[in-house]
């Protein structure tokens, strides 16, 4: 494994390792039953468990209890057992719940939560995702033949998906998707009009469409294969220079957290490991308790394609995580490192955790910073620290070197030393 060190990633100190190992928090949920009539009584308070788990507030667990009792009773007085409970069962309810004059009106969505422990706990089944039209159900099946087909990722999968409608929609004519009658034509033009409105998107969607006509193709909606007709994109990955932010703007970040509060502390801890480790937004909000090896000052991260490697944790990193464990974040049922700063107390989503990034750059006053410029910024760091490409993307974990090769372009001493003279001595003679 790469150890880090000759980029300055240094290990956890044992303090904070010791620290971190002597740390443990239990959740003592106060689950006092509450007599209720109907067929949800076993389930309340199970469920009032897991809101309080996730962080929402007495009051509202109380007022979430009288409300599941409401329907309870209703349910009850209908003879329907809470196998049947749907979004629909509960529209019912509403209905009838506010023609007898209740003040409250509440939304089929006030008991999502209801149905999501419900399913959770095998009560009532998941709920079966119906396609709203000829091209929802063919996307549908497209996203199937990716997932089981191709092994691809979820976010591939949805990237895709969301590519091919503007496609599909165009071939549909008077209600129809007239996919038999699909073109050669039909298939540059798409290509060619996505190249003149958003040129950026024209690679991933080139690769989207070849998948769409081999699925077409393989399951019998066109008889002929016209992946052959799909335009090559002009392969420009390394055109660009990575846009990465010099130290002491990282540091200006890193010095907006404040270390005061618990929303600070987590932030300090999320931009910590941006900026030191290059990690995606995406693995910060994978990473877990059980991630983290204090006694090796180890991570494992869970990057691309569900791939788990392991990472030196750095000491500044390391200390900002303990920080915040410590003194910060809401012990619950979750086991993701980084939680919502409001109950209920979820994991961050990616976009959360890259929307910390751009918060922080904002309040340094560097303008528009998402959480992977910090990436490029510590792909850099390391570099100007003597790091070799190789180094670089070990730690970056590219599975191709030609990734981590656009990072040559802002090693300057390296480009002086391999570049020649200019004039050359047979020019100047």
């Amino acid at each position: 494994m790469f150890d880090g060190s000759h980029v300055g990633i240094s290990p956890l100190s044992g303090a904070v390792a010791s620290s971190c190992r002597r740390r443990g928090r239990r959740l003592n949920v106060s689950s006092a039953a509450v007599p209720m009539p109907g067929p949800l009584t076993p389930y309340v308070d199970g469920f009032a468990a897991v809101l309080t788990a996730e962080g929402y507030a007495a009051r509202t667990v109380t007022l979430y209890r009288q409300y599941v009792g409401q329907l309870s009773r209703w349910l009850e007085a209908h003879s329907l057992g809470a196998d049947v409970l749907s979004e629909g069962v509960i529209e019912e309810f509403l209905v009838e719940r506010h023609a007898t004059g209740h003040q409250t009106r509440l939304r089929v969505g006030s008991f999502a939560s209801l149905l999501a422990y419900l399913r959770d706990v095998g009560v009532i089944g998941s709920p079966e995702q119906v396609p709203a039209g000829e091209v929802d159900a063919l996307l549908l099946r497209f996203a199937g033949y990716l997932t089981k087909e191709q092994g691809l990722a979820q976010p591939t999968v949805s990237l895709r998906v969301q590519l091919m409608r503007p496609f599909l929609v165009g071939l549909t004519e008077h209600g129809s998707l007239d996919l038999p009658s699909m073109t050669a034509e039909d298939v540059t033009t798409f290509i060619v009009a996505e190249s003149q409105v958003r040129p950026a998107s024209v690679p991933p969607t080139v690769t989207a469409l070849r998948s769409l006509l081999r699925f077409l193709h393989v399951e019998g909606f066109i008889s002929a294969g016209l992946t052959s007709a799909v335009p090559t994109a002009s392969g420009r990955r390394l055109a660009g220079l990575p846009k990465a932010l010099p130290a002491e703007q990282v540091a200006a970040m890193l010095a907006t957290c404040d270390r005061d509060t618990a929303v600070g502390r987590r932030n300090l801890a999320i931009l910590t490991l941006l900026a030191r480790l290059g990690l995606r937004s995406g693995e910060v909000a994978r990473l877990r308790l059980e991630h983290i090896d204090w006694r090796r000052g180890e991570i494992m991260i869970t990057g691309k394609g569900s791939r788990h490697e392991r990472l030196p944790l750095p000491g500044d990193a390391g200390s900002a995580i303990v920080a915040y464990l410590q003194d910060g974040r809401q012990a619950g049922a979750h086991r993701e490192v980084f939680l919502c700063a409001r109950g209920p107390y979820r994991p961050m989503s990616p976009d959360t955790v890259s929307n910390v990034a751009a918060a922080a750059a904002r309040k340094a006053g560097l303008g528009i910073v998402r959480g992977h410029r910090l990436r490029h910024s510590a792909a850099t760091a390391m570099l100007a620290a003597g790091g070799s490409l190789t180094e670089i993307g070990q730690v970056l974990r590219h599975q191709h070197t030609a990734t981590t090769a656009i990072y040559a372009k802002v090693d300057i001493a390296g480009l002086r030393r391999v570049a020649r003279p200019w004039p050359t001595p047979e020019a100047a003679a």
